[in-house]
């Protein structure tokens, strides 16, 4: 009997190493923060509130920015360094 030489492709998943998912649980928060001040925000706005309308448009870009700088930093901080020597 001869055994006949079966090649097996490598799978997708078995050309890259596993890496490990970090989600980090203040961003649904801050996302939340910024659905909620928007939210505020447009209905003072439809009130005729624009004073008010227009300090929690400012305040959203401020919670908004916060959220994209923690999604930033947290990539940075479990994410891999380019330029670091291996």
């Amino acid at each position: 009997m001869t055994e006949k030489m079966v090649a097996v492709e490598p799978s997708f998943e078995d050309l890259y190493e596993e890496k490990k998912r970090v989600r980090n649980p203040l961003v649904p928060v801050g996302a939340l923060m910024t659905a909620g001040v928007l939210t505020a925000g447009l209905i003072s706005f439809r009130r005729g509130n624009s004073h008010l309308g227009q300090k929690l448009m400012r305040a959203r870009v401020v919670v908004q920015g916060a959220t994209v700088a923690l999604m930033v930093g947290t990539a940075y901080y479990y994410g891999d360094n380019p330029w670091k020597s291996k």
